[in-house]
């Protein structure tokens, strides 16, 4: 083979290496970004098992999560048969022995509800809540899905006006 003979064989094995190399580089690319995900995802998996399992020992599944935030954990009665506690149940245990329980942000809610006359604002009502309770520190969406938990249960009245969303105590709990 002559030199002019290869030149033609080697620009196509550079071309093909090229082509391979920035192929490779894509799918390294896409790789990344689907190992980011899935570490996020794994983050995100990893709080909803600690989320379980905080919330598995409590004595009343029927209360919502929104309403034990920063409340002292109690455990449930041993079961028969098991073979012991986690760690986190026996931390809790230990720390709600002694403690007054608060009351729920729900009851807070419809405290603060039964203070105005006129529908309120879920960001008003979160504000009246900061000031009034500093120990307290609900994020807005929790306020949100509590007001509309009791929204559910018949205990307050959502009224919309626009694109505002807007709350009172019901007929019921303003005459209880």
């Amino acid at each position: 083979m002559t030199s002019q003979s290869t030149a033609p064989l080697r620009s196509r094995l550079v071309d093909q290496a090229a082509s391979d190399l920035e192929e490779n580089r894509r799918r390294q690319r896409e790789l990344t970004d689907q190992m980011t995900m899935l570490q996020q995802e794994e983050a995100l998996l990893t709080d909803i098992l600690g989320l379980a399992q905080r919330y598995e020992g409590f004595a009343d599944p029927s209360r919502l999560p929104e309403q034990l935030q920063d409340e002292p954990v109690v455990a449930r009665a041993k079961r028969t048969g098991t073979a012991g506690t986690s760690a986190a149940g026996d931390r809790a245990k230990g720390g709600a022995k002694g403690k007054p329980r608060r009351p729920l942000l729900g009851d807070l809610l419809l405290e603060l509800l039964g203070g105005h006359e006129g529908p309120r604002l879920a960001k008003e009502l979160r504000d009246e809540l900061l000031e009034k309770h500093p120990d307290r520190n609900p994020t807005p969406q929790v306020v949100r899905n509590t007001l509309e938990s009791l929204v559910a249960k018949g205990r307050i009245q959502r009224h919309k006006q626009q694109r505002s969303v807007m709350y009172t105590l019901s007929q019921s709990e303003a005459g209880a």
